[in-house]
């Protein structure tokens, strides 16, 4: 039979590392999301999976969204949002996305474990989320899940916050995001 205790851990680790978060960053970015022309998503592998589930609650919203790498991902260009989610900020597929961003005046924000990363750096909005680099998550303290799974996981419920936030600024109920939703299913 299996037992909750695995789970009860994940849950407890996310308790704390929501306690950890600074609430101007993400106040930062939801204000970022609200003024852009258009928002441009990337992350490579899981964190990717989660930036791609951020830009569909976006589109939700009736934003103005991408998915880096899509065949129907329009240009960047200035005034639109680049938001990169990456744990390391070094990951060598992303780091040039945010140095083009910035060449064409586009704004950059980075979600990831370190502010002081090369995307970090690149970054006009950082929002530092806690956990462990994949590399080194069996090693620290802070985590007993694989990997960047407490990463990742941060990523997608401070995404959701982040909508959340917004709903709050235009006054939008589900039901009313509802309207945006696939209907080819």
């Amino acid at each position: 039979m299996y037992s909750n205790h695995n789970l009860a851990a994940i849950l407890q680790e996310l308790n704390v590392a929501a306690e950890q978060l600074a609430e101007e960053q993400l106040e930062q970015l939801a204000v970022a999301i609200g003024a852009a022309g258009r928002v441009f998503v990337a992350g490579a592998g899981r964190s990717g999976l989660m930036m791609r589930a951020f830009a569909m609650r976006l589109m939700h919203l009736g934003l103005d969204v991408y998915v880096v790498g899509e065949t129907v991902t329009r240009s960047l260009g200035k005034g639109d949002l680049l938001l990169i989610g990456s744990g390391s900020g070094e990951t060598k597929s992303l780091v040039p996305m945010a140095q083009k961003a910035r060449s064409l005046e586009a704004s950059v924000g980075a979600l990831t474990l370190s502010p002081s990363s090369t995307i970090g750096g690149l970054a006009d909005i950082v929002v530092k989320l806690p956990g462990a680099p994949k590399d080194r998550a069996d090693e620290a303290a802070s985590t007993v899940q694989p990997m960047g799974s407490l990463f990742e996981q941060m990523l997608l419920l401070v995404c959701d916050a982040v909508i959340l936030r917004l709903m709050e600024k235009r006054e939008l109920s589900g039901k009313a995001m509802y309207g945006n939703h696939a209907n080819l299913e």
